[in-house]
């Protein structure tokens, strides 16, 4: 992991200045020191520290609708090949801490309206990274000529998720019940969240 750990200092380097979009803003729930978080996009050496990120998350079958038992080369396949982008989000120590995808979210006449998925690392929880990956993706989002984001599919549970993403200006517009088979809790609802993607929506620091 030495090697790995090299490669993707070395990825952030390359990409840290020009392709990057760096947020600074202060803790949430605590008098930590001011953080930095690079969010900059996929790269290969990436690959196996996302994977030890996302796997627990998928095993526990809490938040996400794939299978728990997801290999590695399908988890790839619809994290990194089938979206239009993946990026990934880098401490000042380095450390990938946090990952987001985004495509569209219907093929055709349905192709202006953008999917995202975000995944943060336990130790990273609390300090703001989704919050970041949320803002940096409507950006991109933007961007790309996406006009709104939906969410499909928030578990009714995931409660920090759904609290987050209202703060950041997305509505539930329409709750499915017991959509979701949660690994430990049976059926669940799960909500569809909705954003139309203005300039003005946009925090240029996350809160």
């Amino acid at each position: 992991m030495v090697g790995l750990a090299r490669q993707t200092a070395a990825v952030f380097d390359a990409f840290a200045l020009e392709q990057s979009v760096r947020f600074r803003w202060d803790a949430f729930r605590n008098n930590r020191a001011r953080t930095m978080i690079t969010i900059l996009p996929f790269a290969d050496p990436h690959w196996p520290f996302l994977w030890a990120m996302m796997q627990p998350v998928f095993r526990a079958g809490e938040t996400y609708a794939y299978a728990p038992d997801i290999t590695e080369p399908e988890a790839r396949r619809l994290w990194v090949e089938a979206p239009t982008a993946t990026f990934v989000a880098v401490d000042e120590q380095k450390n990938v801490t946090g990952t987001y995808f985004i495509k569209p979210n219907q093929p055709g006449l349905g192709d202006h309206v953008c999917n995202c998925g975000y995944i943060v690392s336990e130790s990273a929880k609390g300090r703001g990274v989704a919050s970041a990956l949320c803002t940096h993706s409507q950006r991109q989002a933007m961007d790309l000529g996406f006009l709104a984001m939906q969410y499909n599919l928030v578990v009714s549970t995931n409660e920090r998720a759904v609290r987050l993403w209202q703060r950041l200006g997305f509505d539930i517009i329409g709750t499915v019940p017991q959509a979701f088979r949660h690994a430990r809790l049976g059926l669940v609802d799960a909500h569809i969240m909705y954003k139309r993607l203005m300039p003005q929506t946009l925090d240029s620091e996350p809160q």
